[in-house]
């Protein structure tokens, strides 16, 4: 079978409410993650490291910090033909913003006539995970699906919160469920049911053919309410079970790892699971490697304090340029250019670029967005009912500082 031509389409314009306020002045797919990274560049990593080299990212909201970071950080060689492209709403079809992720793909349906790929890749741009796409590809070719669906299991507690789906024992798509309040569970297991995780791999015609409006009561505008049920009911719908997915240097207990950090809570404890004695998602993998910008800054520093204190750091990461000088860390992430002084304490929280942490200060479930300054001696996450009082606190406890946030000293 000849190699396909596939175009890779990154949707990356949705609002991300359920983050603010890390959105507020940023997008979702922009959002630091794991200290040295953006949450995008995981999803551009396993494609950069599958070699499908063609890809476009539509952005929409507050894209700014998106757009440079892909300019900055994504170059490939334009030698033969390669790209990573930022490509605003540009109301191609009419004065209008895209009303959901199908209308994203119409709207740019030039894209997809300039390239005139065979495969069209529709990836999210806001999960966490390690994924060999042209495994995904090859399955699809192989069944001879119009589009796969990538699928894993969810527990049904959180299956609301995803499109399920029900499949046959040959994998055709049987019914799909966008967000149901009562999700059917997977065949065996009352506990689970099987959750598309927002990749889809389509022939291209299908694709152009189905985002098409042919009327007004035909009018597909989100992919998982509208696309991926029309074509169900076609019979053309395939899965594809993440869990055969086979990374390079990857381990047996990281293998069908997937986040969607759309939530703050979520984004947190993904962020945490890279701290656990065994993480189930690794950075450290040379054979998939997670690409990102790297900024010419020092080496971390860890140093005596002021007054001789000995900086403590335990179970951490700390990025290029931070520096502990006699405070404590302990279960955190320190981003590049953080600073943490003398007696402060630091634990299972999520400092961004240019945090910096007053003398005596004490920080426990934080997540402090960039160049915030926590004053000597100032408490966050101790008490609950003051925080709340004066930041954003997740359904789990978790308290964030919005970006660049004055804090006035106690």
């Amino acid at each position: 079978m000849a190699e396909p031509r596939v175009l890779v389409i990154i949707l990356a314009g949705g609002e991300g409410r359920r983050l603010a306020p890390l959105t507020a002045d940023r997008a979702k797919p922009a959002v630091p993650f794991g200290g040295s990274y953006r949450i995008i560049d995981f999803v551009l990593s396993n494609f950069a490291n599958s070699r499908y080299l063609k890809i476009v990212v539509l952005t929409q909201y507050k894209s700014h910090s998106l757009d440079r970071h892909i300019s900055q950080t994504w170059r490939f060689s334009t030698l033969l033909g390669n790209y990573v492209t930022p490509v605003p709403a540009q109301m191609r079809r009419g004065p209008q913003w895209f009303t959901g992720s199908a209308d994203a793909i119409y709207q740019n349906l030039n894209l997809i006539s300039d390239e005139k790929p065979d495969i069209v890749c529709v990836f999210g741009a806001d999960h966490i995970y390690h994924m060999d796409t042209r495994q995904m590809v090859e399955h699809h070719r192989a069944v001879g699906a119009g589009v796969t669906v990538a699928a894993i299991p969810v527990a049904v507690a959180d299956a609301s919160q995803f499109g399920i789906i029900e499949a046959t024992d040959t994998g055709r798509i049987a019914g799909f469920h966008e967000k149901p309040s009562d999700p059917p569970t997977m065949p065996g297991d009352a506990t689970r049911a099987l959750a598309s995780m927002g990749n889809y791999v389509f022939d291209a015609q299908v694709l152009i053919d189905v985002v098409s409006p042919t009327g007004d009561d035909d009018i597909a505008t989100d992919m998982g309410g509208d696309v991926i049920p029309m074509l169900t009911r076609q019979g053309v719908a395939h899965l594809y079970d993440f869990s055969t997915n086979v990374i390079p240097g990857q381990t047996e207990h990281e293998r069908g790892y997937w986040r969607d950090v759309g939530s703050l809570d979520a984004y947190y404890e993904a962020n945490m699971d890279l701290l656990a004695p065994v993480p189930p998602f690794s950075l450290y993998n040379s054979e998939w490697p997670v690409y990102s910008l790297q900024l010419p800054l020092p080496p971390a520093k860890l140093g005596y304090g002021s007054s001789g204190e000995p900086a403590l750091v335990a179970n951490s990461l700390m990025c290029a340029g931070s520096i502990v000088s006699g405070g404590r860390v302990e279960r955190s992430i320190l981003g590049p250019q953080t600073y943490i002084d003398a007696s402060a304490e630091v634990t299972e929280s999520i400092l961004f670029p240019g945090v910096r942490v007053g003398p005596g200060a004490k920080l426990h479930r934080c997540v402090i967005d960039k160049n915030v300054v926590v004053p000597a001696g100032y408490t966050i996450g101790h008490d609950h009912e003051g925080d709340a009082a004066k930041f954003a606190v997740s359904e789990r406890g978790v308290v964030v500082v919005d970006k660049d946030r004055v804090l006035e000293p106690e």
